[in-house]
Formats: structure tokens, C-alpha cells, sequence
């Protein structure tokens, strides 16, 4: 199953121009639901086993693995968006995650965010295969 469609894309400079904070939260709304849609394409499981699986694959160290599997193929613009959410200053922290992973998943997801909001579907959809 593949992500709905994004109907009103932003342009580069538009979404460049968000706090990547804002890219972040969005993008861990896009990667839960791809998430989501996968593990349901493979389960006809029950509702507390297919929570399970999603929880393990969208927690902070499971999108810090993604983006370090993903790094070395990101454009120019690809790696400044990332940097510049991993290096926001949050003001919250994920109960079981180290600080060196809860900022690599948050550029992770500001990358997610930027891509989906950009309506680069065909790029998003193949980082998110890696």
C-alpha cells in the first residue's frame, strides 16, 4: 500500500522555511502511517499485535537505524534538511532513546515531513523502502 496522495504541495522554499520542528511533526505522522499500511498488508492479526509491530518500527531507535541506512543516498537538499532538524533544539525527549538517536530520528522525520509536503511522493516512497 502506498501513501496518500499529497493533493496541495508546498513549494521547496515554502517547506524550507518551516520550523524543521514542524517538518518533524509531520513526517512522524506520514512515516506511522506507511508504517501502518505496511504491517497491515502482512497481518490479519489483531488490532494489540499490529500496534506492537508498528510501535517497534516508528520508535526513535528504529528511524535512527533509517536514516543511517539512507544517509549516503540523500540529495544536497535532502542532507540540509535533515541536519538542520537534527540539530533543532528540542524541548522534549523520547522516554527510551538515547539523545544521538532521538536527533538522528528527528531529521529522519523532518526529511519524511519536507518530502511528503514537497509532493515528492516517488522519492519519498523509495527512501522509505531502504
Amino acid at each position: 500500500m502506498s501513501l496518500p496522495l499529497n493533493e496541495n504541495p508546498m513549494t521547496t522554499k515554502q517547506a524550507r522555511e518551516l520550523n524543521p520542528l514542524v517538518l518533524a511533526y509531520v513526517g512522524d505522522g506520514v512515516h506511522t502511517l506507511y508504517v501502518r499500511l505496511q504491517e497491515l498488508g502482512k497481518t490479519t492479526g489483531k488490532a494489540d499485535k499490529l500496534h506492537k509491530a508498528v510501535t517497534a518500527r516508528v520508535k526513535a531507535e528504529a528511524q535512527a537505524n533509517s536514516m543511517q541506512a539512507i544517509i549516503d543516498e540523500l540529495t544536497e537538499d535532502e542532507s540540509d534538511i535533515f541536519h538542520r532538524a537534527r540539530n533543532a533544539h528540542t524541548h522534549s525527549m523520547a522516554k527510551n532513546a538515547t539523545v544521538s538517536d532521538y536527533r538522528l530520528a528527528t531529521g529522519f522525520e523532518a526529511l519524511i515531513g519536507y518530502l511528503y509536503l514537497t509532493g515528492q511522493r516517488d522519492r519519498l516512497e523509495y527512501l522509505l523502502t531502504k
